[in-house]
């Protein structure tokens, strides 16, 4: 994948897929059109995930945990043989890491256990899962307005550079927001099919999604409850007291699915599960890791992610709402403006907190772009607005476009860096009594080793307590190490590759 050929050829599949799509849509076969998105969607997203190292943050906390979970799913860790002290409150250099919900660390360690640990097959799940999400912004496009709007958004979906990126690990939250967004909008697909069908299995199967959901990322999927209420009383389909039963079985579903896990982490490591709720109501509070931000950082951060133009879709589609007294419309308003304006009040600020709208602003960019379209099409302007309108259409398509090539970086030559085939290539990296010591790629070593590895040389009686422990221990040099450690007894010095990316 290092050869530019590849991402060449890449662009050119994927593209011939989706003007194919585009044909097959025009005459209204949308089955095979959005399968022809799919397939190109998951072209981009491959592509995109043969970065043969993992990226510095958050992926390879993940990577790591998600490795250890594969001989113990039940025990998280990050260090699996913690021989330095650590402070349990630390999420980057503890031993039991309870700083993520397990979900999506299961999936990752499932699938590393069946094709092997590698960081394709750890990103493999993201992109089963955001390929799948292509069709369900179909759908729920299809629901809210029509199937021309669906395709659109689907195809914004597939495109979007966040959502590949994200899909990829290059950018931080990665895999966990990924599972978070394919749960919440899979509970409101499944919303939708129960309100349309009225058959309790669907609502139950929305339950699961919720409560998955939370195994991701926590309260925020409760999102999900108002939007299902509308949902629900706008198809006229139910009683009242059809709804409230229904919605009973909804949270009591959901509650049994998230519920256990939280119960037993409590149990099983109480002072790290203390810890860790206490971390998580810090980001109300606090600027943690430096991920901070203004009140209106997301209103400028979808601009960046979801295009330029964005902001002239979602003001008429709120101003829209208000007039329309559409139900519908407003579950579909719920999904993007509570939690835009929750985590815009949260003092730690992260792009991905809010990716689990992104489908909201698919549909509502798609559904003002053929309202635009049909004024264009259908009303006698004169030309010059005709085609500064035109234009305006076409950006719409091509900003997220530009913005999805530029994120995946076709033309990058470098993806396999020289420290990551360094240690894939040591014999002995199956090893796990070899202590590495003083390597920049801590965590990420212990992915590809069974090593434990550290970033600094410990103080002088930690280090003689590893020495004596018998087991082999490493030194990195880096060109600077003190005299009384380059000649220390058991220990030994080598010049590892420890090039950056």
């Amino acid at each position: 994948m290092d050869n530019p050929a590849w991402g060449i050829l890449t662009i050119l599949i994927s593209g011939t897929a989706y003007l194919i799509s585009y044909q097959y849509k025009r005459r209204s076969q949308y089955g095979v059109a959005i399968w022809l998105l799919m397939l190109a969607g998951v072209i981009l997203r491959i592509f995109a995930a043969c970065d043969f190292y993992l990226h510095p943050w958050d992926e390879v906390f993940h990577a790591v945990v998600a490795k250890h979970m594969i001989v113990h799913p039940f025990t998280p860790t990050l260090y699996e043989h913690p021989l330095l002290p650590y402070d349990y409150r630390n999420w980057t250099g503890n031993h039991i890491w309870l700083h993520k919900q397990p979900l999506p660390l299961w999936s990752m360690a499932l699938s590393m256990s069946v094709f092997g640990v590698n960081e394709l097959a750890l990103r493999l799940p993201s992109i089963i899962l955001t390929t799948l999400g292509v069709a369900m912004t179909f759908y729920i496009g299809a629901y809210f307005f029509d199937k021309r709007t669906g395709y659109l958004a689907a195809f914004f979906y597939s495109i979007n550079g966040l959502i590949i990126e994200m899909t990829a690990g290059r950018v931080a939250t990665d895999h966990v927001d990924v599972f978070f967004l394919f749960f919440i909008e899979l509970a409101i697909f499944f919303t939708i099919v129960f309100a349309r069908s009225q058959k309790s299995i669907y609502n139950i199967a929305a339950g699961l999604s919720i409560g998955a959901a939370i195994l991701c990322k926590w309260l925020p999927a409760l999102i999900v409850l108002p939007i299902w209420l509308i949902v629900v009383i706008d198809s006229k389909q139910f009683t009242p007291s059809a709804i409230a039963r229904q919605f009973t079985v909804l949270l009591l579903v959901t509650v049994a699915i998230f519920l256990p896990w939280q119960i037993y982490i409590y149990h099983k490591f109480p002072w790290e599960a203390q810890s860790e709720a206490a971390h998580n109501f810090r980001h109300i509070t606090e600027v943690l890791d430096n991920q901070g931000g203004p009140l209106y950082y997301y209103l400028t951060k979808i601009r960046i992610n979801y295009g330029e133009l964005v902001y002239i879709p979602l003001i008429w589609f709120l101003v829209t709402c208000l007039s329309w007294r559409n139900l519908k419309r407003w579950s579909l308003a719920i999904w993007f403006v509570i939690p835009t304006v929750f985590f815009s009040v949260l003092k730690t600020k992260m792009q991905g907190y809010i990716l689990f709208c992104a489908p909201a602003l698919f549909i509502v960019t798609s559904a003002f772009f053929f309202t635009l379209k049909d004024f264009v099409w259908h009303r006698t302007i004169k030309p010059i607005y005709k085609y500064g309108l035109v234009l305006i259409l076409t950006l719409f398509i091509a900003l997220p476009v530009r913005y999805g090539l530029e994120r995946i970086k076709p033309f990058e030559k470098k993806r396999t860096p020289p420290w990551v085939t360094y240690l894939n290539s040591r014999s002995d990296k199956n090893n796990s009594d070899i202590v590495l010591l003083n390597y920049p790629h801590d965590i990420a070593a212990m992915f590809y080793t069974d090593w434990t590895v550290y970033a600094y040389i410990p103080p002088d009686k930690d280090l003689h307590k590893l020495i004596n422990s018998g087991r082999k221990v490493i030194i990195n040099d880096r060109g600077n190490l003190p005299l009384k450690i380059r000649y220390m007894k058991g220990v030994e010095i080598l010049m590892l590759c420890d090039a950056t990316n």
